[in-house]
């Protein structure tokens, strides 16, 4: 694992491949974290990529620089992270990839940097949230699978993920992904993760932040202004849905905020951890949508 520092974090991350492939920086969501990755790194690479990636802020080896850095979990954090990387490694564009709170953070650097972006896999299609409308009320049904959300937002909430990280974690992942027959050392290996110190002060910052809870990081308000007018994503994309997703019914109507070469995919028999449960189709996704992004 390598390490490399930005304006507030050093981030763990790992690098396989030639530095002269083409960059390709896999982003991971909670809760998982970079072993959803495994089974798509030796593929890519073979495809002649550099693959990089990162930990989160709140995950595995990254670490805040300063204590007093708010443990911000919003989305425009996540997406400085993620253009604050490719600074400090010297890379210009790159094919990002991510679902869940990786997908986000590559779709906001697509839609606001897209001078950065060669291609973009997301998961969950265009998932920028919309904070100004977040207390419009959805379905019953969607509204029950957002209850973790809920329950973030107490401090009951943040005391139970603190003292049950793991059991929250492990019955997210069942409810999500419930043709999934993860193992416990596939869990425990991903599980590790969450023993971040800023772990639990990320996840409620993030939960709380998307509903308009608490304030944000002032040094990234401007991307939050930006992220407001709900930007457009002109980069060529591949987005992607699981059919049997515990979490997200389906986003093939979020297609309108695709305004370049876009295609949409279904995983049969998949749920929310994309890359995980479905590594060859994943791969096959970036392979594609790089080749979409040059033809």
């Amino acid at each position: 694992m390598k390490t490399v520092k930005t304006s507030q974090l050093e981030i763990g991350y790992f690098d396989h491949g030639s530095e002269s492939g083409w960059p390709c920086i896999l982003n991971h969501g909670f809760p998982y974290d970079i072993h959803c990755y495994d089974d798509c790194i030796e593929p890519l690479v073979g495809q002649g990529a550099r693959v990089i990636v990162p930990y989160l802020r709140g995950y595995g080896a990254t670490r805040f620089l300063s204590a007093d850095t708010l443990r911000s979990g919003e989305q425009a954090v996540l997406a400085n992270d993620l253009l604050e990387l490719m600074d400090a490694l010297m890379i210009e564009r790159a094919v990002l990839a991510g679902y869940d709170w990786g997908g986000r953070a590559a779709c906001i650097v697509a839609a606001l940097w897209p001078e950065r972006v060669s291609a973009l896999v997301s998961g969950n299609s265009y998932n920028i949230q919309n904070i100004a409308r977040s207390m419009e009320p959805a379905s019953a049904s969607e509204e029950a699978s957002y209850w973790y959300q809920y329950y973030f937002h107490s401090e009951r909430g943040r005391a139970g993920l603190q003292e049950n990280r793991r059991e929250i974690a492990r019955l997210l992942w069942q409810m999500w992904s419930p043709a999934w027959p993860f193992d416990d050392a596939t869990f425990n290996t991903t599980a590790a993760a969450f023993d971040n110190p800023d772990f639990v002060e990320v996840v409620i910052h993030s939960y709380r932040h998307r509903y308009g809870l608490v304030e944000g990081d002032p040094a990234v308000i401007e991307i939050e202004n930006r992220l407001q007018r709900q930007p457009d994503i002109s980069v060529a994309s591949i987005t992607i849905d699981g059919d049997v997703d515990g979490v997200d019914t389906g986003t093939q109507h979020h297609a309108a905020k695709f305004k370049g070469r876009h295609e949409h995919r279904v995983f049969r028999d998949a749920g929310h951890n994309l890359p995980q449960e479905k590594p060859e189709q994943w791969v096959q996704a970036i392979i594609d949508a790089r080749q979409m992004s040059l033809s």
